[in-house]
């Protein structure tokens, strides 16, 4: 892979798919229709994912390309694949809470190696260069070039005082009392990709996931954690989370800085 490439290729799709997304999104209406699994999607969904979709096989037309809003991609399998969530947080994008991002992110051999979060409704924009090192640029963005860009790096957490971030829309009891376990600061609730970003940035210590995701769903955020020295474990094993699993669903995780202490499930 030519990381340079894909480092400049997945930027800028997730700017032009943003600035799609933000369109819609300042629209006075849109059309909210429910796929099979019962999960909303909208026409910024399904903008963002021709967008994005149609750069990324031109661009790199050899390597597997697995999105969300795709659904025969879902049935497809390699050790490296390239994998999108057009538009992740499609509740939080409905109620017009801001909370969604671009999720784009490169699978290695079950680890996602490169990614970009981009959060248009916020400008924020984090994702790893050709090195796999993390940062967040700064914007205004231009889809040409980069501009401000600062390194990202997790916390030295306190394990008296951690800083939690939790689901904005999926939070339960079976969370709070897993968060229970710790020595707890604050907590902050945060929807779709960013919960990673803000482990990532050392904004947050620790956020544990209870809950049904998919891997389109983490796999640029988890990028984007890895690359700042974050790590992304099951919940019940604390083993690494890999990708490439049978119909790409995720088990139960904590995204963390390795310097927390995790507590048993």
């Amino acid at each position: 892979m030519d990381y340079e490439k894909l480092e400049s290729v997945m930027r800028e799709l997730a700017l032009i798919a943003g600035d799609r997304i933000m369109e819609i999104y300042g629209s006075d209406d849109f059309d909210v229709k429910s796929k099979s699994d019962d999960s909303p999607v909208t026409a910024a969904d399904e903008a963002a994912d021709a967008i994005i979709s149609a750069g990324l096989r031109a661009a790199f037309p050899d390597v597997l390309l697995v999105t969300e809003e795709q659904a025969a991609s879902h049935s497809q399998r390699a050790d490296t694949f390239l994998i999108v969530d057009p538009l992740d947080g499609t509740k939080e994008f409905i109620h017009r809470r801001g909370d969604f991002t671009v999720n784009i992110a490169y699978v290695e051999s079950g680890v996602p190696t490169r990614g970009v979060v981009y959060a248009p409704a916020k400008a924020r924009m984090f994702y790893t260069l050709a090195d796999g090192r993390a940062v967040e640029e700064h914007g205004p963005f231009d889809k040409a070039q980069a501009g401000d860009r600062a390194p990202i790096r997790v916390s030295q957490a306190d394990n008296d005082a951690l800083l939690v971030v939790a689901s904005k829309s999926h939070r339960d009891e079976a969370t709070d009392d897993y968060i229970s376990k710790y020595d707890v600061k604050d907590m902050r609730s945060a929807g779709s990709s960013l919960k990673f970003c803000l482990v990532a940035t050392g904004e947050a210590d620790i956020y544990p996931r209870v809950g049904r995701t998919m891997e389109w769903d983490t796999a640029a955020g988890h990028a984007v954690l890895h690359g700042a020295g974050g790590k992304v474990v099951r919940f019940d094993s604390h083993q690494p989370l890999i990708y490439g699993k049978d119909g790409y669903a995720n088990p139960f995780f904590i995204a963390h800085a390795p310097s927390v202490e995790l507590k048993e499930a």
